[in-house]
């Protein structure tokens, strides 16, 4: 690690109990000089990165990597790091410039703003049967694991081809996949097994048969190679469920607390920077000497941007505690920005968009079965969010 002379020591930002989130402290690194020094869980030295502009750098800089494979790169842990290309072939998010480019070219034009548009009448109807099936149950409901769980779970099936009679299996093993605190490890390792293998033979019917659907179109297009494919399909499908699903549940909250925004086309960013979600994804390490904000990183240590310490920074927004759709919040970072920006961004935003809208306007009534402090936030994982969401209508 760099001499750090004084450099204070402070703990790493894994979430504690009762919390609140962001993190308090995220302030007090933001006013600080240079960067924070902390220790991983398993004791190796890393940079906390906490303001808006330096994440933007360290997320843009050819001096600074996203694989895995590096020296120094700072997994988390074992269950809650990135997979290395021997381990999960395909999985793009670990790659640098130039590998990484061929992905994003063969996944871009899948997820435009055109393509997406054209999806929302499938999304809509996805919504309101979920919905359906919510209203039918009775007046009380889980909004996690009866909404914003099936939501992209289901769309993100329709994506990939998966024919309807085999959409409870696909959602039922990706929800035990993403379930840090009611599956175990050997479940969740079960479910990732089971859904590469149904990926395996999705791609091998695709080959065969080829439909309107991404796999189709990525084995058409012959850019990524075929022991690739599934683990791409495997991200994109994690990828875009648990981190839409926490956006989902925490913006009910949020809307249930300010009923005067639901319906506002402008609530979507401002929920995606309140929240911000992903606060712990984008992990890095300096591949070649570089300084940010004045104090030198070193070629193999670790660096943690920390993006909801970004996306509250009052230089950019002011009061960033507050839940204001009127603000200009569009140069969040709450999908990571440079070339490794969430590809799904686009169909994450209609998501939401259409979760809520649909929502409030079907059940008029809903209102939090718990207070605020009864309900359970997430403290066991790299995402922000909620274990469940009791309400009733």
């Amino acid at each position: 690690m760099s001499d750090t002379g004084e450099q204070l020591v402070v703990d790493f930002p894994l979430r504690k109990e009762g919390e609140a989130f962001p993190p308090p402290r995220y302030s007090e690194y933001r006013r600080r000089e240079g960067l924070v020094l902390s220790y991983l869980p398993d004791g190796r030295p890393v940079w906390l990165v906490t303001r808006h502009a330096a994440v933007r750098e360290i997320l843009t800089s050819r001096k600074i990597s996203s694989n895995p494979d590096r020296e120094g790169f700072p997994n988390i842990g074992e269950t809650m790091g990135v997979p290395r290309q021997d381990q999960i072939p395909g999985w793009f998010v670990g790659l640098d410039p130039p590998e990484h480019d061929r992905f994003r070219k063969a996944l871009i034009p899948e997820f435009t703003v055109r393509r997406i548009r054209e999806m929302r009448p499938a999304i809509q109807g996805v919504i309101d049967k979920v919905i359906d099936d919510l209203l039918a149950a009775g007046n009380e409901a889980d909004l996690i694991n009866d909404f914003a769980l099936p939501i992209p779970s289901l769309v993100i099936s329709a994506l990939l081809g998966v024919p309807a009679a085999d959409r409870d299996f696909f959602e039922s093993r990706t929800r035990t996949l993403v379930n840090i605190r009611q599956s175990t490890d050997a479940q969740r390792d079960l479910a990732s097994r089971e859904l590469l293998r149904y990926i395996n033979r999705l791609i091998e019917i695709k080959a065969k048969w080829p439909g309107e659907d991404l796999p189709s179109r990525l084995l058409a297009g012959g850019v990524l190679r075929a022991r690739e494919l599934p683990g791409v399909l495997l991200l994109l499908l994690i990828a875009g469920h648990e981190t839409t699903a926490n956006n989902i549940g925490l913006g009910i909250v949020t809307l249930m607390e300010n009923p005067q925004w639901i319906g506002d086309d402008r609530i979507v960013e401002e929920l995606l920077r309140l929240h911000s979600v992903a606060d712990l994804v984008s992990l890095r390490v300096a591949v070649e000497d570089v300084e940010i904000c004045g104090q030198l990183i070193k070629a193999g240590e670790g660096i943690v941007p920390l993006v909801a310490a970004a996306n509250h920074d009052d230089e950019v927004f002011a009061c960033p505690h507050l839940f204001d759709p009127g603000r200009s919040a569009r140069q969040h970072v709450a999908f990571g920005y440079g070339v490794h920006q969430c590809l799904g961004q686009n169909l994450v935003r209609v998501e939401m968009e259409l979760a809520y809208r649909t929502l409030f306007e079907r059940i008029p009534g809903l209102s939090p079965a718990v207070g605020e402090e009864g309900l359970p936030y997430k403290y066991d994982g790299v995402l922000h969010g909620l274990h469940a969401l009791p309400v009733r209508w």
